[in-house]
């Protein structure tokens, strides 16, 4: 299993979930470009579940050298990779948060999907199951570069999903709402449309092992996007959302 994003408390809970349903693993590559929380998660399921993993390093600021990740190899792709960024008023036209939220969540992030999905179209086998957001779905003056963003990495996955089939390949897309997670911390969320990390990779186990095509968590998102979605412009753009 490749983990990408291997700091994501989603990311942690569901590597667990599929372990305690029977998953096995030869070796689990937790990509971070935190090193040292990382190997604390790798001691974790050493001992409690007798799972080899390795920590290997990932930061999408940096130039990446592909040469290190020819040996990596696996039929299932977890990515939990993300940045919301600053979204304030201040923050607006900034130019680094910008740059920064648009590559992480998109620009850079997509060569590194590209590059294990080709290793999986030559094996004509596996699974990429990739977190955007319900962000995506509609610009809203609260975090439209964020959302902008993964609503490229939403298309993306679409297209991806669409070649790959005649592969074997399966591509998920997670569009998460509101997640009690550390990007969120401070934030003033809904809780009855907040997901712990421990809901949100329950249900995304769930929709993993269905092979669904789209999962929303919490599923109630997908009623209010449904309705966001179908606001008319004139009607939404007077909106504070």
């Amino acid at each position: 299993m490749i983990v990408l994003g291997s700091n994501s408390e989603v990311a942690q809970e569901f590597v667990e979930k599929a372990l305690k349903e029977g998953e096995k693993f030869s070796k689990i590559y937790l990509f971070t470009s935190h090193a040292e929380t990382s190997e604390k998660f790798v001691k974790h399921i050493q001992v409690k579940y007798v799972q080899q993993a390795e920590v290997v390093d990932l930061d999408l600021t940096k130039e990446i050298d592909w040469s290190r990740f020819e040996d990596i190899n696996s039929d299932l792709v977890f990515c939990a990779i993300g940045h919301l960024g600053e979204s304030t008023e201040e923050s607006l036209y900034d130019s680094k948060n910008t740059e920064k939220i648009i590559s992480i969540n998109y620009a850079k992030l997509i060569p590194v999907l590209n590059y294990f999905a080709e290793k999986m179209e030559r094996k004509r086998s596996g699974t990429l199951i990739v977190l955007s957001s319900v962000a995506g779905e509609r610009g809203r003056q609260s975090n439209f570069i964020y959302g902008s963003a993964k609503a490229g990495l939403t298309a993306y996955l679409s297209g991806l999903r669409n070649y790959l089939f005649d592969n074997k390949v399966h591509v998920l897309t997670v569009k998460p709402g509101f997640m009690a997670t550390k990007m969120t911390e401070g934030l003033p969320l809904n809780p009855h449309l907040t997901a712990t990390a421990k809901e949100a990779a329950a249900h995304i186990y769930k929709a993993y092992k269905k092979r669904k095509n789209v999962a929303y968590v919490l599923p109630v998102w997908e009623l209010i996007m449904l309705i966001i979605r179908n606001i008319p412009e004139f009607i939404f753009k007077k909106l504070k959302l």
